[in-house]
C-alpha cells in the first residue's frame, strides 16, 4: 500500500498492536472528545451486510471530527460493472483521504496495492478482521491487564470465520494460549489446537464463541439448529464449570439458543456488550494510527 494502512493482523508488530490498544484506552477516559488535527474525508464501502463493525465505524468517524460519505453499493455503478478497484481508484481521484472497506472477497486489498488512500480492512470473505480481532484483544487486555499465559478458547465455526483466523494468530502473537472446539465438520483440518468443549470449557480464562453461519454453511452439519446449543454451544451446565473469573466473549450477532443459552448473553460473565462499546474505542484508535496524529 503508498499509504499506512490497516489489513491484517499478520502485518501488525506487536508494538503497533500495544500502541493502538493503549491509544483505545485514553478514547475511553481522557481524551472521549479528541479530534483530528484537521478536517479529512473518508467513505465506508461496505458490499456485504453489517451492523456492528459499519455503525461503530461510523461513530468513531463521528467522534473524531471526520467528514465521512456512506457508500451504497446498490445506487452505486457496481450495477453498471465498475470493479472494486475502479470504485476505490474513484474515490482516492476525488479527494477522499481513507476508505474502510468490507468485502466477500478474500483478500481484496491485493488487488488495491497501488492506489494511493488509507485503507482499513473491515473484514474479508473468510481471511480477516483486524478491527474485531483488535477490539477482542483490548477487551481481554482491560479485564486481565495482560495477555500471557491467558487461555483463550475459540467455539464454533473456525473453519470460516475470518474472526477466528486473525484471532488466532494476534493472541498467539501476543502470549496467550488458544484452543479450538466444535463440530468437526467446521474445524480446519488437522489443527493441533482442537480440544474437547467440556474438557476446554475448564482450562479457559476467555471463552470465545462464534456465530454458526447456517445461512451459508448450515449444510456442513449433521445436527439440526435446535440440536447444536446441547451439542456444541454454551449451555448452562457448561457455564458452571467457567473458572471463576473466566469471561464470554462473542463477535455478534448472536444466535440466540444456538451457540449460547439466552439466559447467558448478558450474565455475570459476558463481555459480548461491552465489546461492542470497545469496538468505538478501537476504530477510533485505528484511524489515528493510520494518520499518523499525536494525542
Amino acid at each position: 500500500m503508498l499509504k499506512k494502512s490497516i489489513l491484517t493482523m499478520d502485518k501488525l508488530k506487536k508494538k503497533d498492536i500495544y500502541n493502538i490498544l493503549d491509544d483505545a484506552l485514553l478514547f475511553s477516559n481522557s481524551f472521549k472528545d479528541w479530534h483530528l488535527s484537521r478536517k479529512r474525508l473518508i467513505a465506508n464501502l461496505f458490499f456485504e451486510p453489517s451492523t456492528r463493525t459499519h455503525y461503530s465505524f461510523i461513530s468513531a468517524e463521528n467522534q473524531l471530527g471526520l467528514n465521512i460519505a456512506d457508500f451504497n453499493p446498490q445506487t452505486s455503478s457496481l450495477t453498471k460493472g465498475e470493479s472494486l478497484y475502479d470504485t476505490v481508484k474513484t474515490f482516492s481521484c476525488i479527494g477522499y483521504d481513507a476508505v474502510i472497506i468490507r468485502h466477500t472477497q478474500d483478500n481484496y486489498f491485493e488487488e488495491l496495492e497501488n492506489i494511493d488512500v488509507h485503507i482499513i480492512n473491515a473484514g474479508d470473505g473468510k481471511g480477516n478482521h483486524p478491527s474485531q480481532s483488535l477490539l477482542d484483544l483490548y477487551t481481554v487486555y482491560d479485564e486481565f491487564k495482560t495477555f500471557e499465559n491467558i487461555n483463550v478458547l475459540i467455539v464454533g465455526d473456525v473453519k470460516h470465520s475470518r474472526v477466528a483466523h486473525s484471532n488466532i494468530h494476534a493472541f498467539e502473537k501476543m502470549g496467550a494460549n488458544v484452543k479450538v472446539t466444535g463440530p468437526l465438520e467446521l474445524m480446519d483440518k488437522d489443527d493441533k489446537r482442537y480440544v474437547n468443549f467440556d474438557k476446554g470449557i475448564k482450562w479457559a480464562d476467555v471463552v470465545m464463541l462464534l456465530r454458526v453461519q447456517f445461512e451459508r454453511h448450515g449444510e456442513l452439519l449433521k445436527i439440526k439448529k435446535d440440536e447444536y446449543l446441547k451439542k456444541y454451544g454454551l449451555t448452562i451446565e457448561r457455564y458452571e464449570k467457567m473458572k471463576k473469573h473466566a469471561i464470554i466473549m462473542h463477535p455478534a450477532p448472536v444466535n440466540r439458543g444456538i451457540e449460547i443459552d439466552d439466559l447467558l448473553v448478558e450474565c455475570e460473565k459476558s463481555r459480548i456488550f461491552r465489546q461492542m462499546t470497545n469496538g468505538v474505542y478501537i476504530r477510533k484508535a485505528m484511524i489515528k494510527y493510520i494518520f499518523d496524529e499525536e494525542f
